[in-house]
């Protein structure tokens, strides 16, 4: 819907946002969901194939995940350019443009003729795929009633839970069958297939105003997100929460392929389908958020992080399964709700404070999930575990802050 449409439908009345059960709640809904799984699928598929990077170029862990940081972090860098623009031109449309470019820049890295260019294409892609997730949370916000929202955004971090398990156990399995090549082409199908269907579903704004968007108004909006109490800790809390799930993911494959444990890059690829516990707790998350507080959820989930994290550290593989089950379990759970909490709690620039909380998220993947590997080279996998629990450790004291917060009214 162009802008112009926008105001005229507001003109006419038509702003009533949509309910849940609605065909149009869920065709929002659904909509993000898939937006959602094509990026995490796209963004986060290579990780498992770190270790067949390390040996086939010679690199070190730490280099290998270069891999994933060279797209998170322009990524990062570019949501919040992204949700001004789209202040301008729309949600819509810059989602739309954002999902398509980045399946373009996927297929162009399956014929990547070197790590090097591998890195290229990755960081573009990083910067045109910024578009989806800086608009995503914002456009559910607007368009879907604020008692909706809670379950929606729990069903949209499923649906990234889901694209990253799809995504990471595909291209394993595929590249431990036919070769790396093989891996980065089966993502780049999978997300040329999402996308088809995003573009089909996407219902037009209907509650989008376009807005002008100044140098100092932005300043202005940004001071004001950041002297919030409650938004600049959930900010933290996503920078640190992310950069801990992220590093245990990234160093799991170096571990479970060395002793004691000996895995397959296929059997690695079998870990990933844990995420499918993350796709329960996020919905469950959402749920519980909007019936039980969600201070109460946050920060019972975080705690439930820390002896998850210490079942890792065992050389049994079932008890480093659960652990990591666990893990993921809290993860997603706490995400949804501080992902909702955002949405919930801005008063104005909503896009804007979306693409801040994802900033921190994505900026905390690119360089806690890389820099962690210096942990792996001092300490291997102990290394890896101490940072994340010294990072839990600050997310609970955050979450404990976050009791004292006085909540602020939800616009209509």
């Amino acid at each position: 819907m162009s802008c112009a449409s926008a105001v005229l439908a507001r003109v006419a009345g038509d702003t009533t946002p949509h309910h849940a059960g609605s065909a149009a709640w869920w065709r929002a809904t659904w909509a993000a969901a898939i937006g959602g799984f094509a990026t995490f699928a796209l963004l986060y598929g290579v990780q498992p194939l770190m270790p067949l990077f390390a040996a086939q170029y010679g690199l070190s862990p730490a280099a290998a995940s270069a891999v994933l940081s060279s797209a998170t972090l322009p990524m990062a860098l570019l949501l919040i350019p992204a949700s001004l623009l789209a202040e301008r031109v729309g949600r819509t449309p810059l989602m739309v443009a954002s999902l398509a470019g980045g399946v373009l820049l996927s297929w162009l890295a399956v014929w990547s003729s070197s790590f090097g260019w591998l890195l290229w294409w990755r960081a573009l892609f990083g910067v045109l795929m910024a578009g989806l997730p800086a608009l995503a949370l914002s456009y559910l916000s607007e368009e879907l009633a604020p008692e909706s929202l809670g379950r929606a955004v729990g069903l949209y971090i499923a649906a990234n839970a889901l694209g990253g398990m799809s995504g990471r156990y595909v291209a394993a399995v595929v590249a431990d069958a036919w070769g790396l090549q093989a891996g980065l082409l089966a993502l780049a199908v999978m997300g040329t297939l999402a996308a088809l269907v995003f573009w089909k579903l996407l219902p037009p704004s209907r509650r989008f105003v376009p807005r002008p968007v100044s140098l100092a108004s932005v300043l202005a909006d940004s001071r004001q997100h950041w002297r919030d109490p409650g938004l600049s800790r959930l900010f933290l809390l996503g920078f640190m929460l992310m950069g801990g799930f992220v590093s245990l993911y990234n160093y799991l494959g170096f571990r479970l392929q060395a002793a004691p444990f000996g895995l397959s890059q296929s059997a690695i690829g079998l870990i990933f389908l844990l995420y499918v516990v993350g796709m329960v707790s996020s919905g469950l998350g959402g749920r519980w958020a909007d019936r039980y507080g969600r201070r109460v959820v946050l920060w019972k989930m975080v705690a439930l992080m820390l002896p998850a994290l210490l079942l890792t550290l065992s050389q049994n593989l079932w008890l480093v399964v659960a652990g990591v089950a666990l893990f993921t379990f809290g993860f997603f759970a706490a995400h949804s709700v501080a992902a909702s909490w955002v949405g919930r709690r801005v008063q104005h620039a909503r896009a804007l404070a979306s693409a801040f909380y994802l900033t921190s998220y994505y900026l905390g993947s690119a360089f806690i999930g890389s820099g962690s590997g210096l942990m792996w080279r001092l300490d291997g996998w102990p290394g890896v575990a101490g940072l994340i629990g010294a990072l839990l450790c600050l997310c609970l004291y955050l979450t404990w802050q976050l009791r004292k917060v006085e909540p602020l009214p939800v616009l209509k």
